[in-house]
């Protein structure tokens, strides 16, 4: 069983209005550190994984609340190097009925991650060290010097035995204009390099340039995943469906495709706490699985009910036990576990 997981992303820093102010109301912010990779090694850490994180982070202040906030969340800090002045930035002003949540990224282009220069990571020492690596589409978009690490470490990983996993997570708004075509051979590049992938149907279509006749999400889903993942040769492809309901509920449904086989979860339906990096915490899960050797049926419920579960929980980071997503899966909500 491997027991050594890494990902490699960037720190940033969270600026949270309180309850449901905007920015131009609010006084105060809290803070705390997250992103794509701290979160999904925090989620394998909590399942009793050693989780590592390959990151840049200033040799400041800064950085070092950064680095203790890391050690809290029980993650290694072995790979990280301290080069470079700043942290990417982002404020959070928490949506309310017909108003959404907001986001505003500061400072991330001179972020120490996506200004780190070549030659900065060992590269091949770190690929001996661990046994499944992440990666992630937001770091993707950053700039070359960023893709040349994430190549570059995905190829060491793979030559050395070891898995890569690849989470889409395309974002307009870091590509700009003509995105998709932008984005397109990068991330071609990094699915030939993968074994685990998370994705839908939508990220095929736009992203890929695939085409399909069928127009429900589900029937998109089932032509085009199989195809993305002969092409690319991968093992698992999993990702999520979310409605928004007219109460402000969330419903997610999983799936996970594996052995020319599609699974779905029951779809489940949840009020919402925090919906940001909901989708890091199903990603956990659905590694959890993989590497647990869970059926495919245990490997999507425990993954869709550990992404319900982030939504209850203040932060990014997902914070749930096997135990707690375990007791999730099998009872209704009751009175104070005491």
């Amino acid at each position: 069983m491997a027991k050594n997981f890494a990902a490699f992303g960037e720190v940033m820093m969270r600026l949270q209005v309180p309850g449901y102010e905007l920015l131009s109301q609010a006084h105060t912010l809290s803070y705390s550190f997250s992103g794509t990779g701290v979160n999904v090694a925090a989620g394998l850490a909590n399942f009793g994984y050693t989780g590592y994180l390959i990151s840049a982070l200033p040799d400041n202040a800064v950085g070092d609340a950064a680095v203790s906030y890391l050690k809290k969340l029980g993650i290694s800090q072995s790979f990280i190097k301290r080069s470079g002045k700043h942290v990417g930035m982002y404020f959070l002003e928490n949506g309310f009925g017909s108003r959404s949540s907001r986001v505003t990224y500061t400072n991330r282009l001179e972020s120490s991650f996506n200004r780190a220069p070549e030659g900065i990571y060992d590269f091949e020492n770190i690929a001996e060290k661990v046994d499944v690596m992440h990666f992630c589409g937001i770091s993707l978009a950053m700039n070359d010097s960023v893709r040349f690490h994430m190549k570059s470490f995905a190829k060491a990983v793979k030559e050395r035995g070891g898995m890569v996993v690849f989470d889409c997570n395309y974002r307009p708004s870091l590509w700009g204009d003509g995105g998709y075509e932008s984005a397109k051979p990068h991330y071609e590049d990094m699915l030939y390099l993968a074994d685990i992938v998370m994705m839908n149907e939508q990220d095929a279509m736009h992203i890929l340039k695939m085409e399909t006749e069928e127009t429900s999400r589900r029937e998109q889903l089932m032509k085009l995943i199989p195809k993305v993942a002969k092409k690319y040769d991968l093992s698992v492809v999993a990702g999520t469906h979310r409605s928004i309901n007219k109460n402000n509920k969330h419903s997610l449904c999983g799936f996970i495709y594996k052995n020319h086989t599609f699974t779905f979860s029951d779809t489940i339906t949840f009020s919402v706490y925090d919906r940001i990096g909901a989708g890091d915490a199903y990603t956990s899960g659905i590694l959890y699985g993989e590497l647990e050797s869970f059926s495919a049926e245990k490997t999507v419920a425990f993954a869709v009910t550990a992404g319900m579960l982030a939504h209850t929980i203040v932060g990014d980071t997902p914070m749930s036990s096997q135990y707690d997503i375990q007791k999730a899966m099998t009872e209704s909500v009751g009175d104070v576990e005491r």
